[in-house]
């Protein structure tokens, strides 16, 4: 445990600040530049745009390609018989004979046959056996009702996975105060009897050097999940440990599915098997600028699904308990737990440390509160705590440029450029793209520079063709839908067509807005040191 590096508490050192400063002082720098460029020379400053807003193009087109991709890839993991496909790899030398010369289109069908081949020829022992793996499950919940807890643990306990070799840990808080308690008892009492074991974990309230957050219920869960293996005599590399939000809902076959691949991959205890979190529970209920918000998320995590070397852990994610017993856990010092894991299991292995992406969905609401504005407001609570993963940009810099670092700087220091830059490009991008074709011509207007009072067109017509992107993501919001409620008209397919003509509005109000007020409370050193909880209501 003492290679673990913890978000420092109190003052930071000047290097540490650098680090925390950086983002928003380039941030602000990409706007600036296109004054400062404007003021010096309107044609400089219009290439210096173009060049911005062609980037923003070719991502807005490759963004639309890998969501068609990874929407196809996932719908084929789904359809996979991952229970079946898990019992093969019990006896995998019957197994692999009985398939063998087979063909099928199922996803992945000759991996599962050279998996089965390896499985196979390795020593007894080498590969777990699946009877042997068990599903721990750490259930989140600080004030939520039992209108959105009750569907998540329905969920659990009908998935595919043997209900008799899963751990469900409901982690609550004290600070829940009695109505946390009562509805944490009613949980317990009504599924208590549906898996294998079920403990509960009250998470005690102003515990030292913890911010108020889920790193510190989840941790605290955790080292109960470790005590209750260590009496059951159990390997701790038998547990696969999920972390999971009061209103998460793992497709059937996911556990399955993470059981498989943990199983088969050698390096199994320095890999975390990350879902594809779809923010489509409440989709109906919410209202159109969460609707836009919720789908946009669904597609980015689609597309991170594809891109594995640069995927990181999301919210809910899966990681054995050999390795998080090790780390002692995540860390308590951060708001933005999930990702964090990430850079924190990184260094603790010496950069050897991959995200592997699951093909099964987790169900996740899309904010919803009691009213409209409130509503509105929670949206922007929700992603001002994402964007405040700028703050891993100064504990990975601190890390990379230090003479302890034990991690490869080879891949490491690509790893903190693409933090970096798509923390300063959430921030910059959207108002550059929107209102910079009107700068260079507000300083050329006595000038007869035709490039740059021609440039509003010109980024007009680029963005024109960049709203393709849009179009798709229309197309697919509409295919990924859940079956429409009764008590909505027809009517209401319609407004989920005409919602993504406010995204561009969107974009900058909810993702430059947000991402600039973290970076700024970050630079500013006025940390966020609490979790705000996301307020989450169900419409009847």
């Amino acid at each position: 445990m003492s290679k673990v590096i913890e978000v420092p508490v109190g003052k930071r050192s000047l290097k540490y600040r650098f680090f925390e400063i950086l983002p928003l002082l380039l941030s602000a720098a990409m706007i600036a530049l296109l004054f400062i460029l404007s003021a010096i020379n309107p044609v400089l400053a219009s290439a210096y745009l173009l060049v911005i807003v062609i980037m923003s193009f070719v991502k807005a087109i490759g963004v639309a390609v890998r969501t068609i991709q990874g929407y196809k890839l996932l719908k084929r993991g789904m359809k996979v018989n991952w229970s079946k496909r898990l019992n093969d790899l019990e006896d995998a030398a019957a197994s692999y004979d009985r398939l063998v010369g087979t063909k099928s289109d199922a996803y992945d069908h000759k991996q599962h046959l050279r998996n089965l081949c390896m499985v196979a020829a390795a020593e007894e022992g080498y590969f777990p056996k699946p009877s042997s793996i068990y599903h721990a499950v750490i259930v989140t919940m600080y004030n939520e009702t039992l209108d959105v807890l009750a569907p998540t643990f329905e969920s659990l306990a009908n998935v595919d996975y043997p209900k008799e070799r899963m751990i469900v840990v409901l982690a609550y808080e004290e600070r829940g105060g009695e109505a946390a308690e009562k509805v944490a008892m009613t949980l317990q009492k009504n599924y208590g009897k549906r898996f294998g074991t079920f403990l509960m974990s009250k998470h005690p309230d102003g515990l030292k050097h913890e911010v108020i957050g889920k790193g510190g219920n989840i941790t605290y869960a955790g080292k109960l999940l470790k005590k209750y293996v260590k009496e059951q005599k159990m390997r701790f590399s038998d547990v696969i440990v999920t972390t999971l939000d009061s209103d998460n809902r793992p497709h059937k076959c996911y556990f399955d599915q993470v059981a498989y691949e943990y199983i088969v991959h050698e390096d199994r205890k320095r890999l975390s098997y990350q879902p594809v979190s779809l923010f489509t529970n409440n989709i109906w209920d919410a209202p159109a600028v969460t609707r836009v918000i919720a789908s946009t998320n669904s597609f980015w995590n689609i597309i991170c699904a594809m891109r594995p070397h640069a995927l990181r852990n999301f919210a809910s994610h899966s990681q054995p308990l050999d390795a998080l017993v090790e780390m002692n856990f995540w860390s308590t010092r951060t708001i933005v737990e999930d990702g964090h894991q990430y850079w924190r299991s990184y260094l603790y292995f010496d950069g050897d440390y991959e995200v592997l992406p699951i093909r099964a969905p987790i169900y996740q609401d899309a904010v919803l509160s009691d009213t409209f504005w409130k509503t509105l407001k929670a949206q922007w609570v929700q992603l001002r705590r994402w964007d405040y993963g700028a703050s891993d940009v100064a504990y990975v810099g601190d890390n990379l440029f230090s003479k302890k670092r034990t991690a490869p700087i080879l891949g490491l220091f690509p790893k903190f450029i693409r933090l970096l830059d798509g923390h300063v490009t959430l921030a910059a991008t959207a108002p550059i793209v929107m209102f910079g074709g009107w700068v260079p011509m507000l300083f050329s207007v006595h000038s007869r520079d035709l490039v740059s009072h021609n440039l509003p067109t010109v980024v007009g017509c680029v963005e024109a063709v960049a709203a393709l992107g849009i179009f798709i993501s229309l197309i697919l919001s509409i295919k990924m839908l859940p079956p429409k409620p009764a008590k909505y008209r027809n009517s209401r397919k319609f407004m989920m067509v005409l919602q993504w003509a406010i995204s561009p509005i969107i974009s900058i109000i909810y993702s430059s807005f947000c991402a600039f007020y973290s970076q700024f409370r970050l630079a500013s050193g006025f940390y966020m040191e609490k979790f705000d909880v996301t307020d989450k209501a169900v419409k009847k």
